[in-house]
């Protein structure tokens, strides 16, 4: 089974280790995974023009297109944002928006796939639980099943407390215990749905 996990961070830094820590323990438990930065990459604003209805792809050409394919081929996805303003950051924000022209094509061609979040605050309660929300709402709005860590400690997801810094995410071990939790999840509902 295929996982494909987005880092919307802008930076190769806390959020991009915490992703590259849960790709390589779902590695290690034979998933095939996939990992995809934003750091220097363009991926441009939806500019909601409706081109893709009638040409059945996006008007944009860049660095989206990598993702589509991706997404098209992977059978979990796990969404890891910083926590920006109380929420999820705006690469995230244009790749979420930026789905409808994979949906052109295909009403249903995310539909039933499992997905998982990772929130990233450089406070304790920097706005998690919002960019969960947002990554859980985008699930359900595509018809993909969203996962969380279950009722004690990781009701939305895997949550961090970096304080803007990889020496101090590493010291994180609630957070940690939060990705443990959610990975056990996520790796059940693969194998009873998709497996």
């Amino acid at each position: 089974m295929k996982v494909f996990g987005i880092c919307g961070s802008p930076r190769n830094n806390t959020t991009y280790y915490v992703l590259k820590e849960a790709l390589d323990k779902l590695n290690n438990h034979g998933f095939e995974t996939e990992l995809f930065s934003c750091f220097e990459k363009h991926i441009g604003p939806c500019m909601h023009c409706d081109y893709c209805l009638e040409h059945k792809k996006c008007i944009s050409h860049d660095d989206m297109l990598e993702i589509y394919e991706k997404l098209q081929q992977c059978d979990g996805l796990i969404l890891a944002t910083p926590v920006q303003s109380g929420g999820i950051s705006s690469n995230l924000s244009a790749i979420m928006d930026r789905t409808r022209a994979l949906e052109a094509v295909d009403y249903n061609i995310l539909r039933g796939k499992i997905g998982m979040s990772i929130a990233v605050g450089g406070d304790r309660t920097g706005g998690q639980d919002f960019a969960h929300l947002k990554n859980i709402t985008y699930f359900m709005i595509h018809g993909i099943i969203p996962v969380s860590g279950g009722p004690f400690g990781s009701n939305l997801g895997a949550s961090f407390w970096s304080r803007d810094s990889i020496e101090d995410i590493k010291k994180d071990n609630y957070g940690f215990e939060s990705l443990n939790r959610t990975l056990a999840e996520f790796e059940k509902f693969l194998k009873k749905y998709i497996d």
